[in-house]
């Protein structure tokens, strides 16, 4: 075996990722990958310092007629309990894992749709029927929008629940640690590439959505207009952050998966330790949120109106997030 097969040998016997050994070694993990793919080759230092992590001898590993490590020294692994054994992903797990995400993630957008549209019938049946454009009488159109409402949201907790349900499996890939066998970031990178341009052009697309969406609101609220116009226009900016929305997750979401697999950006083994100590806070403030627009909407029975607090408790919670980050920062 060559000095490259052998690193790889025993990183991945040891359980580690290319990440954790680069971590041990003072390196970046792409000179680690440069080791592997026989790109490079690391200095006498480098090379000492392998076998006192890897717990060989130094001829093993540079002798290419010696093909078993004779573990002479303490393995690194050993005298650093932090670094345990890793779960491995393979070809075949990583495939599937991307095959589920862009079948189950436009399902999963169309559920977010459905939520961020579900209060536009009542707010536009209201909105006509303050206008004295519509005659039926309030209890009606109260009682049709908020059979919209109920039945979006319903069919978004179905999606939500039965399409959830098909990535639960590999779940850990967002949360933990892991390795990766041989051959798939070689995979994920060249897929990352290919979508690049895809996910450039939704996230222009989307955040375009969403500014211009607020144009006509802004522009009819300055003008004055009528208040139905002001309402329509509320409904086409639910409508617009709603086609937004769905294109970051159903479009952006693929894209995420291959940087997923990578460790890379958000989901590097760093910030995945951040968002396990800050999952209970995200959970308790939107459980609070999700309780405060359902009171506030049936006491004041202004559903076209309360909708601004998602708007509102989406800014707060970027701010509390960012405490948040600073909190667990100040405590590592």
């Amino acid at each position: 075996m060559i000095l490259a097969d052998k690193i790889i040998n025993e990183r991945k016997k040891n359980g580690w990722s290319q990440e954790e050994l680069a971590d041990m070694l003072d390196v970046s993990r792409q000179s680690v990958s440069k080791w592997e793919s026989a790109q490079s080759i690391p200095d006498i230092q480098k090379i000492i310092k392998l076998a006192e992590v890897f717990g060989v001898s130094t001829d093993y590993l540079l002798k290419e007629e010696m093909e078993s490590a004779q573990n002479e020294i303490t393995p690194y692994y050993e005298k650093n309990d932090s670094y345990s054994p890793l779960r491995r992903v393979t070809m075949e797990e990583a495939s599937e894992y991307i095959s589920l995400r862009k079948m189950v993630l436009p399902k999963v957008a169309l559920g977010v749709f459905l939520c961020i549209t579900c209060p536009v019938l009542l707010i536009l049946l209201a909105g006509l029927k303050s206008a004295n454009i519509l005659s039926t009488s309030e209890n009606v159109v109260a009682a049709i929008g908020l059979l919209a409402l109920f039945s979006h949201i319903g069919i978004a907790v179905w999606l939500f629940i039965s399409e959830g349900g098909k990535l639960k499996k590999y779940e850990f890939l967002e949360q933990e640690a892991f390795d990766t066998e041989y051959g798939v970031d070689g995979m994920a990178k060249e897929r990352l590439a290919a979508s690049e341009v895809y996910n450039s052009r939704a996230l222009t697309i989307g955040v375009m959505l969403c500014v211009l969406g607020c144009v006509p609101l802004v522009i009819t609220s300055v003008l004055q207009a009528p208040s139905v116009v002001i309402v329509a226009m509320v409904c086409l900016l639910l409508l617009a952050v709603a086609c937004a929305v769905y294109m970051f997750i159903a479009i952006c979401g693929v894209n995420n998966s291959y940087k997923i697999l990578l460790q890379m950006e958000d989901y590097s083994n760093e910030n995945k330790k951040k968002n396990r100590r800050l999952e209970p806070l995200s959970r308790i403030y939107w459980l609070f949120i999700t309780v405060l627009y359902l009171a506030v909407s049936f006491i004041t029975n202004r559903w076209d109106m309360t909708w601004i607090i998602w708007a509102v408790s989406g800014v707060l919670f970027a701010l509390i997030r960012v405490i948040g980050e600073s909190l667990v920062n100040t405590k590592d």
